[in-house]
């Protein structure tokens, strides 16, 4: 099964994809989908060594209630009033599955725990709500009203409010591309960094045909590509159009965004339109960080954890993350 001309999978990811899983929709049956990610989340309980946590609720104007998830390293309490000096940058963490599933268990948010850790900072986990029932802009406006609560509270969660970046997979990229976008528009808190991993920033990607051929590509290749087919026909209201919020690619001004990480990999639909950005944002004078994972496949890290390719990238993104939010450290 030879992938799309040029392109081809990385030696070390090559025994992984005979057991990859054949295409499912995802889409098909949602409450399913969630509960079989439930239940896988559930198998493998997150390290929780060195980090505690807090739930919260935080009200929305039509009365309902978004939950957010602090976590913390231990040893740093609350301290209403701390100084600039002895708090710590936070980040706000945007879960992948395409708009629709990937929320994690309480407590189990395991990026979270691990780059709160790994860091150190404060990391906020945020429980947007959900497509096809709340349709863009729900979760987006969710996030975006994460990211005004940590910043109000900052003295009481022992965070630095300079110091504040958003972070996401999939998703959960283009989610913290479209808050960067709306807090430099809305005038809102400032964020120091934003770090885009195999981010979903271009709705058009879901435009493209699937191939004639489709059952002879390989796997990680058609399932992405159906799945980001399916992802925009789920998050945008029907018959609307994307906006720049929806889909930060929409944007038209691209000037005055905080410095950016964007890591894509080969084998992935969403490559060219993450560089593609990663390009626009570079040209509108933005600090951009670039890394593509040769001959990897959207999600490969979850099939494949242990391998060097995993490793490494995973070290990357969280190291240019680190020197964001800790820069005279990083100098030195």
């Amino acid at each position: 099964m030879p992938f799309p001309p040029g392109i081809t999978v990385h030696p070390e990811l090559a025994p992984y994809l005979a057991d990859l899983p054949p295409y499912a929709d995802a889409f098909q049956d949602i409450a399913a989908t969630r509960e079989r990610f439930r239940k896988l989340l559930a198998a493998t309980p997150a390290d929780r060594t060195g980090v505690r946590s807090r739930r919260y609720d935080l009200p929305r104007e039509d009365g309902s209630t978004l939950t957010v998830e602090v976590y913390r390293p231990d040893g740093i309490e609350d301290a209403e009033g701390s100084p600039p000096g002895g708090a710590l940058p936070a980040v706000l963490h945007f879960h992948g599955g395409g708009y629709a599933i990937g929320r994690p268990l309480p407590g189990q948010d395991k990026t979270a725990l691990a780059l709160c850790r790994e860091l150190p900072a404060v990391l906020v986990s945020v429980e947007y709500r959900l497509a096809p029932e709340h349709r863009y802009p729900a979760g987006v406006e969710d996030c975006y009203r994460a990211l005004e609560w940590t910043a109000g509270q900052a003295a009481a969660l022992g965070v630095d409010a300079g110091r504040i970046a958003v972070t996401g997979n999939s998703a959960g990229g283009g989610l913290s591309a479209a808050v960067a976008l709306m807090t430099r528009d809305r005038g809102g808190p400032a964020l120091a960094y934003q770090s885009m991993c195999v981010p979903d920033v271009d709705d058009r990607v879901a435009a493209e045909p699937l191939p004639a051929d489709a059952e002879d590509v390989p796997v990680p290749w058609i399932n992405s590509l159906r799945t980001m087919h399916r992802t925009w026909q789920h998050y945008l209201p029907r018959g609307a159009a994307a906006d720049a919020y929806a889909a930060a690619a929409r944007a038209e001004d691209l000037t005055g965004l905080p410095p950016a990480y964007v890591l894509v990999c080969d084998l992935d639909p969403l490559r060219d339109t993450g560089l593609a950005y990663a390009r626009r944002l570079m040209d509108a004078g933005v600090q951009v960080t670039v890394r593509n994972v040769p001959g990897a496949w959207h999600g490969f890290e979850l099939h494949a954890p242990r391998t060097r390719l995993a490793r490494e990238m995973t070290a990357h993104w969280t190291e240019h993350l680190r020197a964001a939010l800790y820069p005279c450290a990083a100098g030195d």
